[in-house]
């Protein structure tokens, strides 16, 4: 009965038209009122609670990040370095946007953003060299879903909040599968880039490597500091943050001398507005989730599940089915706020590894992102390139197959995550 309650009244509520923050909300009061429990001071202590949250600051600072390296000329560096190294063969931007798409993944955390940045620098330069533009924009896309994956992943930092996890061991865990990801695209970019008319054909260039790879040093530099700050311990993912926002500033403004001091509010403004929705998202999950605990719905979910529990890889296929057809219809963010909390306790008594979870769940999630009718991913895409959305869906999928197939490889082979994950860590 209680999981019949949470499922309608969420559902319902989302049906109606309800944003998914005060679904959430509704889907608290629910429970409440089917517990006979109700009390406006739990709602009260747990939205304060959700957002007076010392991780979730890093959400913020990767957002302005983001936001500083657009406009103070990282992002474009890192692209000119990736074309000087592999634009010379065939198909090479698509490499160079794979390439670009790992490296700014590695900095900002955000599928969204990370997305429209590469885009934006590389779509005009892909059209005019003769790529098929709907193709090239499913590969940018699909490329975007690298960043919540890898660290400083805020989907990571959302997940480790609402289910307690630790951060920084969630941003390890994500290292090997991101890089996985990557090799996934170039192959796949390797099979579907044979077909294509275009592709730059001039030698390769040592001393335009060189000048690029002078010229984008400084932001090349961004991933190793914040990675491995966190890495030797140096400081949490909060402070990295920080670390990341102040050093991009300074190389906008003083190295680079593309940002002028004067766009900084907007662009302090720009990152604010998408990181309060999150943090307004994560304030009123923080509700339902005190309540799904208190309501004992992760242990009804085990009992339902429980054909599944003696085999930890049957298990994960179902939730992975699972998520995926939930993908199609909710957001990331979402759903990470509502299956989060009650998923982990789940796979705790099922022996999985919560961290190698955590990777799998978001991982999941991100190719939600390229499947429609949602696809916030494909969207963007679709804006930046002028492309119909029908197109940009035609030329995302044989990248969007190429992740899922290695998404259930890691599913079946546990140790492919589990492995470099304990090194790192």
């Amino acid at each position: 009965m209680t999981i019949a309650t949470f499922l309608f009244s969420l559902l319902g509520a989302m049906a109606l038209g309800a944003p998914i923050a005060f679904s959430l909300l509704i889907c608290g009061v629910a429970l409440m009122l089917q517990m006979n429990n109700f009390d406006t001071q739990i709602i009260a202590q747990n939205l304060l609670e959700g957002a007076n949250n010392y991780p979730l600051m890093a959400v913020p600072f990767f957002m302005l990040t983001g936001e500083l390296m657009n406009a103070g000329g990282l992002s474009r560096r890192i692209v000119e370095v990736a074309d000087a190294l592999v634009g010379h063969v065939r198909g090479g931007l698509g490499y160079v946007a794979i390439i670009t798409a790992a490296v700014v993944a590695s900095i900002s955390g955000s599928a969204v953003a990370d997305t429209a940045a590469v885009a934006a620098l590389l779509i005009p330069m892909m059209r005019n060299a003769g790529y098929n533009v709907p193709r090239s924009a499913g590969l940018i896309a699909s490329a975007g879903c690298i960043a919540p994956v890898v660290p400083p992943s805020i989907p990571l930092v959302v997940f480790g909040v609402t289910t307690q996890l630790s951060i920084t061991k969630l941003f390890m865990a994500g290292i090997f599968p991101g890089i996985l990801m990557a090799l996934t695209l170039s192959t796949t970019w390797w099979l579907v880039a044979k077909k294509e008319p275009g592709g730059r054909q001039h030698a390769f260039d040592l001393r335009r490597f060189l000048t690029a790879l002078r010229n984008g040093v400084w932001a090349l530099v961004l991933p190793f500091v914040i990675i491995g700050g966190m890495k030797a311990g140096v400081f949490t993912p909060t402070e990295a943050a920080v670390v990341a926002v102040f050093y991009s500033l300074f190389t906008g403004l003083f190295v680079y001398r593309e940002l002028d001091y004067r766009q900084v509010p907007s662009l302090m403004l720009a990152a604010l507005k998408t990181s309060s929705t999150i943090m307004f998202l994560v304030a009123c999950a923080m509700v339902s989730a005190w309540l799904i605990t208190i309501a004992d719905i992760p242990a009804q979910t085990v009992a339902l599940l429980k054909p599944f529990m003696d085999s930890p890889i049957v298990l994960m296929l179902v939730i992975t089915v699972l998520v995926i057809i939930v993908g199609t219809a909710l957001d990331l963010m979402p759903t990470v706020l509502i299956l989060g909390p009650i998923l982990v306790p789940v796979v705790k008594q099922a022996g999985i590894d919560p961290y190698y979870f955590g990777v799998l769940f978001i991982m999941n999630n991100a190719i939600g992102l390229l499947t429609p009718p949602v696809g916030t991913v494909l969207n963007v895409v679709a804006g930046v390139s002028k492309e119909s959305l029908d197109k940009v869906i035609t030329g995302v999928w044989p990248f969007l197959l190429a992740e899922t197939v290695l998404m259930f490889i890691l599913v079946l082979f546990p140790a492919l995550v589990t492995v470099p994950m304990k090194w790192l860590m």
